[in-house]
């Protein structure tokens, strides 16, 4: 989820067409381990971790894969502690992007991120230059498809959400804020609706238009940070021209 439902499509088609399962298991299990490392084993009493193995289920990961993460994470079986580092960057064309990252050496993530950056065009800013434009959100991705605007737009309203976006062409995008997400996401899977993806993260609060000389640098730039194994979100305020 980079901000921009349109990209956010491009990320998703993306990630199926290429077929990047153990990248994507890995970004699983990181999670997992995380969530319980912070909030404990037990998902009942932890959101978080509750969420990262809904996710991997979904995502069809291995049940023992899933319980090998949460017993690391958990320090159950003496695995090394990851740890959570962000990165704020300016890209090309003045796009801001943030990066999250869970790695158990700071010093090849630094390393990594670094020459990814220098090599694609962008440059890390000062902490807090770039997290001032977006806020913490929840994003609920729900296909068109089989569903009525109207009454996707009353079910996530009246559980707590604070807006359902209509501008993408195949999907509605629920945004709620993170004290909400949970109840509005139980609502609307409840409400027997698929959810293609669901998943708190960092929105932009205002999008920068991305000059069409800028396009293929912005992208590329985005893509290998995604690519990078010790990446687990990249956000930006990019708005890429149709």
């Amino acid at each position: 989820m980079s901000g921009h439902s349109k990209w956010s499509q491009i990320k998703r088609k993306k990630a199926i067409t290429d077929g990047k399962r153990g990248k994507m298991f890995t970004r699983f299990i990181k999670e997992i381990q995380i969530s319980a490392r912070i909030g404990g084993a037990d998902p009942d009493g932890n959101p978080r971790l509750r969420f990262a193995i809904e996710t991997a289920k979904r995502n069809s990961m291995p049940l023992d894969n899933i319980t090998r993460a949460i017993a690391r994470g958990a320090g159950l079986d003496g695995g090394q502690a990851l740890d959570e580092l962000t990165y704020e960057v300016y890209a090309p064309g003045g796009v801001a992007i943030i990066v999250e990252t869970a790695t158990d050496n700071k010093n090849r993530t630094v390393g990594e991120v670094r020459h990814i950056l220098s090599k694609y065009g962008g440059n890390l800013a000062e902490t807090g230059s770039v997290s001032w434009m977006f806020s913490k959100r929840g994003v609920i991705i729900v296909p068109k498809e089989g569903n009525d605007e109207d009454a996707l737009l009353m079910l996530a309203l009246d559980a707590g959400a604070d807006d359902v976006k209509t501008e993408d062409e195949d999907y509605f995008e629920i945004r709620t804020t993170p004290e909400s997400f949970d109840k509005v996401r139980d609502a609307v899977s409840a409400a027997g609706l698929h959810i293609e993806e669901a998943k708190l993260g960092l929105v932009p609060d205002n999008l920068v238009a991305v000059a069409p000389l800028d396009v293929d640098k912005v992208t590329k730039l985005l893509d290998v940070l995604e690519d990078n194994e010790d990446v687990q979100n990249v956000f930006s305020n990019a708005e890429f021209p149709e």
